[in-house]
């Protein structure tokens, strides 16, 4: 059975830092592209950044360019959030999320959220 498990969130002035960490069990980080989103009250589900699994390829939504980077360590199998210069519009609850590809399914997990406010 997959589980991903997010930490790491929590209160934060606003300029602050915290990294999330999203360990995985029962599948391979490595190979799996791996997605952070976040879900502020009242609004859709952002995607964050996104790490693929072949080749490590990353993307940011341009809201967290330059302050957000997203990691993997594939020896402890976890994926990692960086956030710096944190913004009270950043406050949200984070989820992790995993895509696996195989020859004919995709299978696609999520975390259960870590939350994230940044407020003074």
């Amino acid at each position: 059975q997959v589980q991903l498990v997010e930490s790491g969130g929590g209160l934060v002035q606003p300029g602050g830092s915290l990294r999330l960490s999203c360990v995985a069990s029962g599948l391979i980080f490595s190979t799996t592209a791996a997605k952070w989103y976040r879900q502020a009250p009242g609004k859709e589900r952002e995607l964050v950044a996104a790490i693929t699994s072949a080749d490590s390829r990353i993307n940011y939504a341009d809201s967290v360019k330059g302050r957000f980077t997203i990691s993997r360590d594939n020896a402890k199998n976890t994926v990692y959030l960086q956030m710096n210069s944190l913004k009270p519009e950043d406050t949200a609850v984070y989820y992790c999320n995993a895509i696996l590809l195989t020859w004919d399914k995709m299978y696609n997990y999520w975390g259960q959220g870590t939350q994230v406010t940044v407020s003074s």
